[in-house]
């Protein structure tokens, strides 16, 4: 992605699970966004991840469509979890040469011509 994700949290006064439905909707129909989530004690905070989001229109929508208190508590460059490898000690793989099977000759030294004995 070419832009640094933003991380926002806003505090909503969603007494029930249907404002908390609703909250989240609101969220994920903004341009940009990319993850919501539901956090805190109460459940109270709504956390939204996504790229180039306005937050303050976020909490305007949120304050207009649901009729309660939105307060933006932060907003922040979200940072990308890398899987951290730790060093283990591999033991490399050792290659042998192939080696050429010799063919076996074998040289009479008392050729016998005679194909019947």
């Amino acid at each position: 992605m070419c832009c640094v994700q933003q991380k926002i949290v806003i505090k909503v006064q969603m007494p029930c699970e249907k404002c908390r439905s609703k909250a989240m909707k609101i969220a994920v129909t903004k341009d940009g966004v990319t993850k919501v989530e539901i956090q805190g004690k109460g459940k109270d905070e709504l956390v939204v991840i996504g790229n180039e989001v306005d937050s303050v229109k976020l909490a305007q929508s949120l304050r207009k469509k649901l009729h309660c208190y939105a307060e933006i508590l932060s907003v922040e460059e979200e940072k990308e979890k890398k899987d951290e490898k730790k060093d283990e000690f591999i033991i490399p793989y050792t290659c042998y040469p192939n080696h050429m099977i010799p063919q076996v000759v074998y040289d009479d030294p008392n050729p016998s011509f005679c194909s019947i004995m």
